[in-house]
């Protein structure tokens, strides 16, 4: 896996260095995030030329990155590159340890990964694209220097090549933005947002300043009301406790031992922010505080151990998991409030947060194992993992890009909030404009800190939606006639917080690619791109537009009756 991994990051350096001789594409995409591929790849397999500029030395985002736990609730509401992504997965562990395979098992079908394989995936996807140009460490500062507009209309941008120091000016015909910052349609001047909003606002359910257990009730000090905050990052961590491939956990230079200290009565009296909380009494945290001073574990309902009471874990193949934040926990790898400047802050400030964040990380996890104040059977449990040791090999086993789980929202041509998530069938309000379906809950991490006496986190929640479908204009904005933003997309806290999953990013960005090359096409701007003609390609591209149970795009009728579905006259599958 090392060899793989290291010739994966050679190949996509060496891309950065064969600079074009011109500067003019057809289309530039600004991120190289899994939107951001999908719109290179859907444009470049329609015959445009595409350029794309990524800021950090390996594209692939947060798959490439950590996170190797596919976020999706419904497989196969989602299909079209994003499902070819998952294939190739599943046929890598298959062509690599064979289909009866520990691996294969792992994977999940191909929705499961090592952060090497989908780095290896997704450049393995673009070097089948002749016409794409993938150029690494270039940054787009959102400056308005930085972007020369001809009225409604982007002309140039300038980049700043990382390794040099120099300016480059790229020209495209049509520009995606696939930060996760919306970096570029904020410099183009499209009016965003950034916070939350109240319920009253959209009449949204769970939407504003909410105190709720984790999977329970809400409680004291929910208001309901708007605000200014984000939700909380992290870093998407690779740990095994294969101690072949492990590297212990490490004290970080700057390690402050204060921040982790409630951790230990956590631990001892077994809080957590789960429902099963409400019925623990104070004897039973008595009791097992006793039980683990005498070298047992913990004996409260729903309490997680060790490793899991500070990280969430999901199993991925050759003994890694995909690690995230613990929802059960108080303390945990988020690390809340100290985030709120980065969606519109400088890259300055946002590399001096990473290293923080970092910190904090690593600080975490050593305090976890190795401080005496916390119980010795729990350190144990601990020290028996660490990070991979052939993940990340060019940073110290350590992930390269935050989880930017929420930036700039932008106020596009259609406003996606919770309601276009929710019932009143099984699956939401049926958009005909619709360029891809999408299922995951209403998923927002934590806003605040711990406070005294609060049941959990302010601001994290997750809450019930049915599957779905997305319109067009949540990636086209009111006026700038030749930009899509894919990733950074139009709606509310609450409904970008379903929106935000890589999956339906990456069917984002297919659309985004393909209105692109319609929209040069035809001549058009990108908010005059015929529906009608944009749905045929997706269709025939294998993207599903309204998810019906038991139809796919395998089925010999499945564009047929996607069509009669878009029309409102099929029910099949519902």
């Amino acid at each position: 896996m090392k060899a793989r991994f290291s010739l994966a990051i050679s190949l996509v350096v060496t891309a950065s260095l064969l600079i074009s001789c011109t500067s003019d594409y057809d289309l530039v995409v600004v991120g190289g995030t899994p939107g951001g591929i999908m719109s290179a790849i859907s444009a470049s397999r329609m015959g445009k030329s595409v350029l794309v500029l990524e800021r950090t030395k390996v594209v692939g985002g947060l798959p490439a990155n950590g996170l190797g736990a596919t976020d999706i609730a419904t497989r196969g509401a989602t299909t079209g590159l994003f499902l070819e992504f998952v294939n190739r997965v599943k046929d890598h562990y298959v062509n690599e340890y064979g289909a009866d395979s520990q691996q294969v098992g792992d994977c999940s079908s191909g929705y499961h990964f090592e952060p090497s394989v989908a780095a290896e995936i997704f450049f393995e996807m673009l070097s089948e694209c002749p016409n794409v140009t993938v150029l690494t460490m270039r940054q787009f500062d959102c400056q308005s220097a930085n972007i020369k507009m001809d009225g409604h209309r982007i002309v140039s941008i300038k980049i700043l090549n990382r390794e040099t120091g120099k300016t480059e000016v790229y020209r495209g015909k049509v520009f995606v933005d696939a930060t996760y910052e919306g970096d570029l349609a904020a410099a183009a001047g499209v009016p965003f947002k950034v916070g939350r909003e109240g319920m009253e606002e959209f009449n949204e359910p769970i939407a504003g300043k909410v105190y709720k257990y984790w999977g329970g009730p809400v409680g004291e000090g929910t208001t309901y009301e708007g605000d200014t905050t984000i939700q909380a990052y992290n870093y998407r961590l690779c740990l095994t406790r294969n101690k072949d491939n492990m590297v212990p956990f490490r004290k970080p230079d700057n390690y402050n031992r204060e921040e982790y200290v409630s951790l230990v009565d956590d631990i001892l009296y077994g809080y957590h922010t789960g429902v099963a909380s409400m019925e623990v009494t104070d004897k039973q945290r008595e009791e097992n505080k006793k039980t683990i001073l005498s070298g047992g574990r913990t004996t409260i309902p729903d309490d997680r151990w060790g490793v899991a009471k500070v990280t969430n874990m999901v199993k991925l193949p050759n003994d890694k998991t995909d690690a995230n934040n613990q929802h059960m926990a108080f303390i945990s790898t988020d690390l809340p409030e100290e985030n709120w400047q980065w969606p519109t802050a400088s890259w300055e400030w946002r590399d001096a947060f990473a290293e923080r964040l970092r910190e904090y990380t690593e600080g975490l996890f050593w305090f976890a194992a190795n401080d005496e104040a916390v119980p010795a059977s729990f350190r144990e449990e601990v020290n028996g993992w660490g990070f991979a040791a052939d993940e990340y090999t060019d940073n110290d086993n350590f992930p390269r890009q935050v989880y930017v789980r929420e930036g700039r929202r932008f106020e596009g041509m259609y406003f996606f909030t919770a309601n276009d998530a929710e019932p009143p069938t099984d699956r939401g309000p049926l958009h005909r404009d619709a360029i891809t379906a999408s299922h995951y809950a209403l998923d927002s991490h934590a806003h605040h800190k711990r406070e005294p006496g609060r049941i959990h986190l302010e601001g994290f929640l997750s809450y019930r939606t049915v599957p779905y479908n997305v319109p067009y204009g949540v990636i086209v904005p009111k006026e700038i006639s030749n930009l899509l933003f894919p990733v950074p997309v139009s709606g509310s806290h609450t409904g970008f917080s379903t929106l935000r999953m890589e999956p339906c990013w990456m069917a984002l960005g297919q659309a985004a690619g393909t209105a692109a090359a319609l929209a040069i096409e035809k001549g058009t701007s990108v908010q005059d791109v015929d529906i009608p003609t944009l749905q045929d390609e997706l269709l025939k591209q294998g993207a599903t537009l309204v998810y019906m149970k038991g139809h796919s795009p395998e089925d010999p009728d499945f564009i047929k009756i996607q069509k009669e579905a878009l029309a409102g006259a099929s029910e099949i599958g519902i």
